[in-house]
């Protein structure tokens, strides 16, 4: 639950001011812009969230009961602060209770020409690739290590319809986990509390600003709201899905425009975040697409949304935050229609939605357009020159993935969009996986390093921290 605005001192009255619980997953501060932030926490029992900053000018943090109803979360908006600042928290429960210290920084304020770092990935805990019971994730300490200034959660996050046992795919002891599909919210919540224990990712969440987004596997795989209920057991039949699975989303993820999903959110003059709800408003997967009657992947509140955010940013590079890949394609079993964008090899992608915002970006002169997407199990980029009556109209796309689930590369990609493949980072198929360490050699993040002067950076890191492929953009 978020804070409500609460007299001073009425929440600790209620507590009577002697719980003393401790933070029990970390903490995650969320959705920052130059003055305002969201920060989550959960408590190993019902206490009060309490909140205290330092490092720049804010206002009073309010505080917050966390109950059973929410899982024991909580979440706090954090306003009045200072563009591109280095502030510092200490949060606890009850008064008297251990604290957890971590750090964030603001984004600078739109007008500002300043250096942004900014990482990407999803999928994690997928296909039996679970939490190592040595080394946890791995790959998320690695992207603390690059000491990025906002890390986007890029879909995947949980794996909601799958099972952690205690051996894994790969054939390494893993912690197993103490659930199977989700089916109820306390499932979901399992699932969610077993990720955000890993030390790892609570370290990375400790020290930067969080985007988060959903993609199928938050519920169950390629869903929609027509297509949110599992057909076999253990799914009760007839039990919708996406409405439990949201609920458990936003009770783990900080997100400043809840219970709406898409937002955008600015980081200096270079730089603004489209991220887009590819799930909450899409047509069936195996309807047809076609340009008489296209598909939507968006729905029309946020497809107009979209448009309208799109002219209105000045930054010199859009960042599209899509969980679904554009000429990838996706969707299992493929009888069951194209989950992606791309319509591929038959005609239930959603293509069409995505030419019209290609079409509308070409004609409304929307620059510097890079969508950074996931979902494939591996790494790829794109130039696109969809309109050749507009041959300087390019698009740019960067998939990545796994942070750690299962490999499966695939050469495949739809042609519509004109597409230039810019690097391929895989195996050569998913039978060449067949160990832990082999597997570490392919998980990868993405990066997006922008300098003062507007030049854009993208690479594709290992586990290691080993740049496997680097691309340099000018926006000139």
């Amino acid at each position: 639950m978020v804070a409500a605005l609460a007299l001073p001192g009425a929440a600790a009255a209620r507590s009577g001011g002697h719980d003393r619980a401790a933070v029990s997953h970390g903490v995650v501060v969320g959705d920052a812009t130059p003055r305002s932030a969201v920060l989550w926490a959960r408590a190993d029992r019902e206490a009060t969230l309490r909140v205290s900053l330092s490092g720049g000018p804010h206002r009073r943090v309010e505080e917050v009961r966390v109950s059973a109803a929410d899982d024991w979360t909580g979440q706090v908006r954090l306003d009045g602060l200072a563009p591109a600042r280095n502030y510092r928290y200490r949060v606890r429960f009850g008064r008297g209770g251990p604290a957890a210290r971590g750090s964030f920084r603001t984004p600078p304020a739109e007008w500002t020409a300043a250096p942004v770092r900014l990482a990407f990935g999803g999928d994690v805990a997928g296909q039996n690739v679970c939490r190592d019971a040595v080394e946890g994730f791995p790959i998320l300490d690695t992207i603390d290590a690059w000491r990025p200034d906002v890390f986007v959660g890029l879909g995947d996050m949980i794996y909601a319809d799958n099972a952690c046992a205690a051996t894994g795919l790969y054939g390494n002891p893993q912690l197993a986990g103490t659930f199977g599909p989700a089916i109820d919210l306390a499932g979901f919540w399992a699932h969610w509390r077993y990720n955000r224990a890993d030390p790892a990712s609570q370290r990375l969440l400790a020290n930067t600003s969080y985007v988060g987004v959903w993609d199928d596997h938050e519920v169950i795989n390629d869903f929609g709201p027509e297509t949110d209920v599992g057909t076999a057991p253990p799914y009760p039949p007839g039990v919708h899905l996406l409405p439990i699975g949201l609920r458990a989303f936003l009770d783990y993820t900080p997100v400043a425009s809840a219970p709406r999903l898409y937002r955008s959110l600015r980081w200096g003059r270079h730089l603004e975040l489209f991220v887009l709800d590819t799930r909450s408003y899409r047509d069936a997967n195996f309807a047809a697409d076609s340009p008489d009657h296209p598909k939507t992947m968006l729905g029309r509140e946020q497809l107009s949304w979209l448009k309208e955010r799109l002219v209105r940013s000045n930054a010199t590079w859009k960042v599209i935050v899509s969980s679904v890949p554009m000429s990838i394609p996706t969707g299992f079993p493929t009888t069951n229609g194209r989950d992606g964008w791309a319509n591929a090899d038959q005609m239930t992608g959603f293509e069409n939605e995505l030419l019209d915002i290609l079409s509308f970006m070409a004609e409304h002169d929307v620059d510097n357009p890079v969508w950074i997407t996931t979902d494939v199990h591996f790494a790829e980029a794109f130039r696109y020159s969809p309109f050749p009556e507009r041959p300087d109209f390019a698009v740019h796309e960067i998939a990545t993935g796994p942070l750690n689930a299962g490999i499966f590369p695939n050469p495949a990609f739809d042609t519509t969009l004109n597409p230039e493949v810019l690097f391929f980072h895989g195996p050569g198929s998913a039978g060449d996986v067949t160990s832990w360490e082999q597997a570490k050699q392919w998980f990868n993040f993405g990066t997006l390093e922008v300098g003062a002067d507007g030049d854009l950076t993208a690479q594709v890191v290992d586990t290691a921290g080993v740049p496997r492929v680097s691309l340099t953009l000018d926006p000139r």
